[in-house]
């Protein structure tokens, strides 16, 4: 079956009535795999992941207004709808939900999700109010697609982390998968913005990555630090925000005495791009 295309909630009704999805007859699973488009390999390996975890898969597309600052990239953020459906197509997603910005919010909406104490440090300490949005536009998703298991990729780490805790603190009946980052065979964290790097810039970029590798190498959280701050100081063209070692369901410091597993995560500007990039380190 093709996919099928739905642009608000009449539309997902339609389609989940169409394909048997919570009905009497059938009652068929559905998961879904939020994004903003721009779908990458990365989105692709989410696609499969859910496919796994449900009878059928629902992607969304809404590039979401409320989790970008004054100063970021709503305006120029990549819109590829079309090659977007094409990639939805050939991973066997059944519905794309393409809302628009009017779809979504009410001209005077006046209610929204506070991210709480964890969205506003490490990244949401660079971004303030970004979690809000995030966590007020994918609790909408939820009540709208209304599906049994939802895939996030674990490269937007603390994103997951708050997602994993409004799923709990709201009583969500949803089940929240966190799939590995896919990356480049160099070893660069596939994004949607990393297109808007010059070649110099992407093969600048690459230092991420081997900092955060450079720093799972070791097991004491100095050590770690240090070694992935090595990498990271020896190279020129990098604006640092930020390189944290975190308990990964708090996004707070991980201390000398830290015992299990920590988050490694950095963010910074490569050009005019900001970057974000994580790994797990079992300590």
């Amino acid at each position: 079956m093709d996919v099928i295309v739905a642009g608000d909630r009449a539309g997902l009704l339609k389609a989940k009535r169409t394909l048997g999805i919570g009905a009497a007859s059938g009652e068929g699973t559905l998961a879904l795999v939020p994004t903003m488009g721009a779908l990458h390999k990365g989105h692709r390996s989410l696609m499969r992941l859910a496919r796994e975890r449900a009878d059928h898969v629902a992607v969304s597309i809404f590039v979401n207004p409320l989790q970008f600052g004054p100063n970021e990239d709503f305006s120029r953020y990549p819109r590829t709808f079309d090659v977007d459906l094409e990639a939805c197509a050939d991973e066997g997603v059944s519905i794309v939900f393409a809302p628009s910005a009017e779809d979504m919010y009410a001209q005077d909406r006046q209610v929204s999700v506070s991210a709480g104490k964890m969205g506003t440090v490490v990244e949401g300490a660079f971004r303030p109010g970004h979690f809000d949005g995030v966590l007020t536009v994918v609790l909408k998703l939820f009540n709208l697609v209304q599906p049994d298991v939802a895939v996030f990729g674990r490269k937007d780490a603390q994103q997951l982390a708050m997602i994993r805790r409004m799923v709990t603190d709201l009583n969500l009946p949803i089940s929240i998968v966190g799939a590995p980052t896919a990356r480049e065979a160099d070893g660069l964290a596939l994004s949607s913005r990393n297109r808007y790097l010059s070649p110099h810039e992407r093969h600048t970029a690459l230092a991420l990555s081997r900092a955060l590798f450079a720093g799972a190498e070791r097991r004491a959280p100095k050590e770690i630090l240090g070694a992935a701050r090595a990498v990271l100081e020896g190279e020129s063209g990098i604006s640092l925000d930020y390189l944290v070692l975190v308990d990964p369901a708090t996004f707070t410091e991980a201390g000398e005495d830290y015992e299990g597993e920590a988050i490694l995560a950095v963010a910074a500007r490569v050009g005019s791009t900001r970057l974000i990039d994580n790994v797990t380190i079992s300590l």
